[in-house]
């Protein structure tokens, strides 16, 4: 019993590296697909999670409120998303809304410092 609690032990611990190797190895030599494994990993616990949200390469920038200028957020939204000027007012008539989804950090960073320049409120998710 104590060789398969050491065992649990090293599963829990693994990275995800180490997963997708595992995965490999268990479809190449044993013929068990890694759609089989995966829900096995992935019940792993907190580790596993920890590391996921670490490696995260997608990002969403959010607008949670215009602020105080209003009229230089929309204009800079316009110019940001390529909105005509009505759709990027609409936008920001209907905070909190998505401003743009799936850019990388970098990106997602350099919109919001411009905008919170502007006076608006943006969420990085």
């Amino acid at each position: 019993m104590a060789d398969l609690k050491a065992f649990a032990e090293q599963l829990v611990n693994l990275t995800v590296k180490e997963v997708s190797e595992l995965a490999t190895i268990l479809k190449d030599e044993y013929g068990i697909e890694p759609a089989a494994a995966a829900p096995m990993m992935v019940a792993g616990g907190g580790a596993e999670a920890g590391a996921a949200v670490e490696e995260k390469t997608s990002f969403d920038v959010v607008l949670k409120a215009a602020g105080a200028s209003k009229l230089a957020v929309v204009k800079l939204v316009k110019e940001l998303t390529g909105l005509g000027l009505k759709e990027a007012k609409e936008l920001v008539d209907g905070a909190p809304k998505p401003l743009k989804e799936g850019v990388t950090k970098d990106e997602a960073d350099s919109l919001k410092k411009s905008l919170e320049e502007a006076g608006a409120e943006v969420e990085v998710k």
